[in-house]
């Protein structure tokens, strides 16, 4: 069974898995649209994090894990109480494309999406307020900051010629919030 992640589980997927691979799958865009209670946010004030709409012109990067035997039901379970119980996603099957230029045909790979219906689904908002909503909220694992930065360098490190303008743009809108941020790490990497 394949399994694609294109938000946390490109840097976390918390099972174990026998490969991986970087590639995309067609049709749809990665968005900032679904609201997290528990991993990035609290009821209080919940976080963003992403999920996939569906936009045919559109290819959405991330990471294809391959699970064989055992680990298919405990990572399948792991992910239905990480992705479906606690994040409000379903899951749909999608040809994942290997990023490997003599990669064989497409894989068909399990996704996991949250859409309009479930009830922590925020929907569309400008780069600027995602930004905002991202800096105050943290959850049980970690700061909604962190997040959004780890996805950002995910696609500048293993996916270079990919386009994912919204979620740079929400990055930008995070750093024109937050320059002493960013001005603080870069002298502290200096000295």
């Amino acid at each position: 069974v394949w399994i694609f992640g294109y938000g946390s589980l490109v840097w976390r997927p918390g099972f174990e898995f026998t490969s991986r691979k970087v590639g995309f799958i067609r049709g749809y865009s990665r968005r900032f649209w679904q609201g997290d209670t528990f991993h990035r946010g609290s009821e209080r004030m919940p976080g963003r994090v992403v999920t996939l709409l569906e936009d045919c012109g559109a290819c959405t990067w991330g990471v294809a894990y391959e699970v064989r035997g055992e680990q298919i039901p405990a990572s399948l379970q792991y992910l239905n109480m990480r992705e479906a119980v606690l994040g409000g996603y379903d899951t749909k099957l999608v040809k994942f494309h290997p990023q490997e230029t003599d990669a064989e045909e497409p894989i068909l790979a399990l996704v996991y999406i949250a859409t309009p219906q479930n009830p922590s689904y925020l929907g569309p908002a400008s780069e600027e307020d995602i930004a905002a909503q991202i800096i105050v909220s943290s959850g049980c694992a970690g700061h909604n900051i962190e997040y959004l930065l780890r996805l950002a360098d995910f696609m500048r490190y293993f996916c270079p010629q990919a386009e994912d303008k919204h979620l740079f743009s929400i990055e930008e809108a995070l750093v024109s919030i937050l320059p002493c941020l960013y001005h603080t790490e870069e002298s502290v990497e200096e000295t």
